[in-house]
């Protein structure tokens, strides 16, 4: 453990002690226990504690040291040695929560837990303690000191550490230790030293403060303890030892101008702070190692640690939550993220959000503690101020600071403030905490919620409830920071008689909002409102209300079912009398108080983060109330809520599944969304706390919505599973779902669902909740058909599936009215190929009527695909009529009629392909002919890939006869410009006859067509100018790297000129024009002669 720091030293001296407090044997010492020891120790015997131990123990644990010698000039010695031992802690369950990040008490250190928690601070250092590494264990005054020795490991050497611990008035103030080791909590050295002075005090020596015992010395016991202390430690203290004693002789030294000497042992002075050693230092340098590595290596875990660390000090009283939270804050503060952030315009990731999230509910909590000094929090405001003034201050709702109304002070408190004060224009993570400084504990009501279990005397009646419970009436979410403030603070029993009081308001407030909206319910559905909105949500606010009320009693029901009935015990964490009506429980409480809160009708708030943060806390809510075990009393109150919210129209997640089991199912029907619909006319603003509006008027984003459908998908789909076998109950909820969920995705999520309930059981299936599936599934389709949607080909898979388990009559419905449902490309492909399958006719048991009727259908739809979308459709639809001659005709009539205007060469050759492939050579010489008037090949396209087409073309018509090779000719010649190509063709249709052989047989018989005449001529011709032509335009813009290449090419095109009987003559020509007009090329030129003379 690394030293903060020495302390400041109090000064000492004793000039009025006597000498028969001098003498004596006790003064060498004797060890803590002892006869006066055993005394003080009720536990060790029967008889009471002696009034000197009482005394010396109520001393140390209030008065500096210092204070006492003021106050007594003489103190005996059996006095200062009870005040002395009784100033060390006694309790174990601080030292636990120094040294580890789990919390704990002297229970924790009876025992060690297996895995991680081994090898934290405390856990080794009860580990050393009871493995004997503890020795030379010596209490000097104020001051303990010991060596723990470490054993060795396969990786380490043993480690003796020298560690020393000072402490005042019960506290530990300062700590030491060799080992080295930097780390926010003690280390396990500390620990096992500590440890071995609370559990073996009698096994302790016991020592005054070292200025006592230097008094009791004279001039040469004096001398001989300064040179012996020099000698032993002469290396390390003979220089300061010289310099003390040159200053000391001097008159005019500074040391000799004060009176007394520093003593490091004799206890705090009045001055000094009383708490728990921190190293503030290590504080500060993990939290910003901990930010620096982002998201990565847990630090977030390890920061939220710190926030668990800092409540742990809060629920102890322990000054230094507050200095800790302090040190966390200025590091986050410093952050360099939030500047650059700031400049990038971009938001802080989600988990850094909630660390700030964290943050500004701890000082909240600082801030409330209700036995907070005045100056203390007046030093903690200007904090706040100084950070809320910083320009990267983050903002409360995590995106932006749009004007928010003012509401945490909505219970008058204090001088009335301007007007304007309630409008802030950035409300940062801190605004809140410093609002909460403005607050106060001394309204007389609070007073009494506070310190009495059921209190009726001296109340308005509006602060009762109709059982005379009494009643908090305050801005909710500021009530239940009170809340979280006392439990923070450890006053568990205030906080929850002050949380069944706000749990009763909550209450009484939903019933007075329903009669509300009965007494003006025929004004406000005529326009058109149907249900209370309240302007701030309790559910996803910074400060979490409702979660803060379900936790406070919840677990305040968990101790009491642990510890019995009330009368029978009383326990810490409980009133004496429980604040509850006869039947109620805590758990009972709670689950109401949640469901009042998820039931809340309440505005989603702006910016993306505060919206995600209401879905994530409704999970968690829901999450939480689906661990409870429920009864009949609690079933009770779910069906008490779910009337509530029916009959005020609020439709949230937990109202429709309040309602699915436990009300009425014929009520359905109403459940809806508005969020989700199109916006209506703002509503009147003029009520403080709430308005009466169908929409709210701040629009979540994207990811919102997304997050509030699917809970509606998920709730539709309960629905339809309860409603499984009741024909009225399917038509309710289909309806509910057609006219309320507007989502494509999620609808066919509900069909996929029914479709699945369905046909759950090995039985028949459910032929009813199938017609519902079908039906889903079809305005799926509707809904999808003019969109771009990526499951569309699942969908239109999917429905097929569907309404094949329907029937012949769901099958042929669907093809009838194929153009409301599907693309022609999808009615073709999926629909109408799926429905002529064998699998499908197996699938129905279809006889050879019905399989006729089936194919008639799927023909019909084929042929009006076909003509509606020829280019994707015709090949289908060639494929699908292959057995009907009439519809095959006509299917290939509609291709001819669209070759010319609606259809490419590549959709042409295909269904070319096609027709040579089933026997048809003549038709698919055609398509092939009006393919090739749509293909343009350039020069540089010798690995285009319809070239395949064009050879596979020439080559049918080769083989046809040749007058069909004469009519292709000229169109490959208008169409195809690159030489490779045409040669290719050139040499194939000169190695057979045309009309000899069959396409793919490589004999070769009778007279081969000549050259020189027509067709072969002009496709020479063609080749040979498209040679020339390629030539000079791969000259244009020739490289060096290049020549090589270009060589081989003018090899090739000499084979081509060969061909000709003056071929010759010509390439010759040829290459003497290249030299003469790029003779510039010196090089290449060089290579050409080279190769061709």
């Amino acid at each position: 453990m690394a030293e903060r720091g020495p302390p400041a030293k109090r000064l000492c001296c004793r000039p009025g002690f006597g000498a028969a407090c001098r003498a004596g044997p006790r003064a060498a010492g004797g060890p803590c226990g002892g006869a006066a020891a055993s005394q003080g120790d009720p536990s060790r015997r029967h008889s009471p504690e002696s009034l000197l131990d009482i005394a010396a123990r109520r001393v140390a644990e209030k008065w500096p040291y210092q204070r006492v010698e003021e106050r007594f000039e003489r103190i005996p010695e059996p006095v200062q040695r009870r005040i002395v031992y009784w100033s060390f802690p006694r309790s174990e369950r601080e030292i636990c929560m120094y040294s580890s990040f789990g919390t704990g008490g002297e229970e924790s250190g009876a025992g060690g837990d297996s895995g991680d928690e081994t090898r934290l601070p405390f856990r080794r250092g009860v580990a050393l303690l009871e493995s004997g590494c503890v020795d030379n264990v010596l209490q000097v005054g104020f001051h303990l000191s010991g060596t723990v020795r470490e054993s060795a490991t396969a990786s380490e050497p043993e480690l003796l550490c020298n560690v020393s611990v000072s402490f005042d008035r019960c506290k530990i103030t300062s700590v030491t230790c060799s080992c080295g080791n930097k780390d926010i909590f003690y280390c396990a050295h500390v620990v096992a030293l500590s440890l071995y002075r609370v559990r073996k005090p009698e096994q302790v020596k016991l020592r005054l403060p070292i200025s006592e015992t230097l008094f009791q010395m004279n001039r040469d016991q004096l001398q001989k303890f300064v040179q012996y202390l020099i000698t032993v430690h002469h290396t390390e203290v003979l220089p300061t030892a010289q310099k003390l004693a040159d200053e000391i002789l001097s008159q005019n030294s500074e040391i000799n101008q004060v009176h007394g000497a520093p003593d490091p042992t004799a206890g705090a002075s009045v001055d000094d702070e009383n708490c728990w050693h921190l190293d503030e230092e290590q504080v500060q340098e993990q939290v910003k190692l901990f930010l620096s590595q982002g998201g990565y290596h847990g630090s977030g875990k390890q920061l939220n640690l710190l926030f668990c660390k800092v409540r742990e000090m809060l629920k102890m009283r322990d000054s230094n939550g507050a200095r800790m939270l302090t040190l966390i804050t200025e590091q986050f503060m410093g952050d360099p993220r939030l500047a650059l952030w700031r400049q990038q315009g971009t938001a802080m990731t989600d988990k850094y959000r909630q660390l700030w999230d964290e943050l500004g509910a701890l000082w909240m909590c600082i801030v409330l503690n209700p036995h907070c000094k005045p100056e203390q929090k007046g030093c903690w405001l200007r904090q706040l101020r100084r950070w809320n003034g910083v320009d990267v201050c983050p903002l409360e709702d995590g995106n932006h600071g749009n004007e928010l109304t003012n509401l945490t002070n909505a219970l008058p408190q204090g001088p009335a403030g301007n007007p304007d004060s309630l409008m802030r224009p950035h409300r940062t993570v801190f605004t809140r905490a410093i609002e909460a400084c403005d607050l106060h504990w001394q309204d007389p009501h609070l007073q009494h919620i506070l310190s009495s279990d059921h209190y009726a005397d001296h109340c308005y009646h509006d602060d009762l409830d109709a059982g005379w419970w009494p009643l908090w009436h305050e801005h909710v979410p500021t009530a239940c920071a009170r809340v979280d403030a006392l439990r923070s603070h450890g006053y568990p029993r205030e906080a929850l008689r002050l949380a069944v009081a706000i749990a009763n308001t909550l209450r009484r407030q939903q019933q007075k909002q329903l009669e509300l909206f009965r007494t003006h319910k025929n004004e406000l559905l005529n326009r058109g409102v149907t249900s209370i909105t309240n302007l701030e949500g309790w559910v996803g606010h910074p400060l979490d209300p409702i979660g803060t009320l379900f936790s406070t009693l919840m677990e305040s029901g968990r101790v009491a079912e642990d510890r019995g009935p009330p009368e029978k015990t009383e326990s810490p964490d409980l009133p004496a009398q429980r604040p509850l009506e006869d039947g109620e429980s805590f758990v009972l409480l709670a689950v109401e108080t949640a469901l009042i809160g998820l039931g809340q009708q309440r505005v989603m708030p702006e910016g993306l983060y505060a919206q995600e943060k209401v879905c994530r806390n409704e999970e968690q809510l829901l999450a939480k109330l689906q661990e409870v075990d429920l009864d009949e009393t609690l079933v009770q109150i779910f069906r008490k809520q779910a009337t509530v919210l029916l009959e005020g129209h609020s439709f949230c997640r937990a109202s429709i599944l309040m309602i699915i089991f436990f009300s009425d199912f014929s009520i359905l029907c109403l459940c809806r969304l508005p969020v989700l619909e199109s916006p209506a006319p703002p509503a009147d603003l003029s009520r403080p706390h709430h308005i009466v509006s169908v929409v709210p008027n701040r629009y979540p984003r994207w990811f919102t919505l997304s997050h509030i459908e699917s809970q509606q998908c998920e709730l539709a789909s309960t629905m339809l599973t309860a409603a499984k076998g009741d024909t009225c109950k399917l038509q309710i909820v289909l309806e509910s779902i057609q006219k309320n969920i507007h989502s494509s995705s999620h609808i066919f999520k509900l069909a996929q669902d029914a479709f699945k309930i369905a046909t759950l059981m090995e039985s028949l299936p459910d032929l009813t909740l199938l017609k519902v599936s079908l039906e889903l599934g079809l305005q799926v389709m509707r809904m999808t058909l003019s969109t771009m949607n990526w499951r569309r080909r699942e969908m239109v898979r999917w429905l097929v599936t569907c309404a094949t388990e329907v029937g012949v009559f769901a099958l042929d419905s669907i093809m009838q009215n194929w153009f409301t449902l599907f693309t022609p490309t999808e009615a073709t492909s999926v629909v109408a190929t799926t429905v002529m399958s064998n699998s499908t006719i197996v699938r129905l048991h279809l006889d050879c009527h019905q399989q006729e009727n089936l194919a008639n259908s799927a023909r019909t739809l084929a042929l009006q695909c076909a003509m509606k979308d020829p280019q994707n459709c015709a090949l289908s639809a060639l494929t699908l009529c292959e057995k009907d001659q009439i519809a095959f005709e006509t299917a290939y009539q509609i291709v001819l009629d669209a070759a010319a205007t609606e259809m490419n060469y590549t959709q042409l050759f295909t269904i070319a392909h096609y027709m040579e492939h089933r026997g048809f050579p003549t038709r698919a010489y055609k398509l092939a002919t009006l393919a090739m008037t749509h293909l343009n090949l350039s020069y540089n396209q010798d690995t285009h890939p319809a070239i395949n087409d064009v050879l596979w073309a020439c080559a049918l018509s080769h083989s046809l006869g040749k007058n069909e090779l004469a009519a292709v000719i000229p169109l490959v010649v208008k169409s195809v410009k690159c030489a490779t190509v045409l040669s290719d063709i050139l040499r194939r249709c000169t190695l057979t006859t045309p009309g000899m052989v069959t396409l793919h047989s490589r004999r070769n018989s009778g007279k081969l067509m000549s050259l020189d005449k027509a067709p072969l001529r002009q496709l020479l011709d063609a080749t040979i100018g498209a040679y020339i032509n390629t030539t000079h335009s791969r000259l244009t813009h020739i490289s060096p790297r290049h020549y090589s290449e270009f060589i081989e090419f003018l090899s090739k095109a000499r084979e081509t000129f060969l061909m000709a009987h003056d071929g010759h003559l010509q390439f010759t020509q040829f290459i003497d024009n290249l030299k003469q007009i790029y003779k510039g090329k010196k090089k290449l030129m060089m290579l050409v002669r080279e190769r061709f003379g």
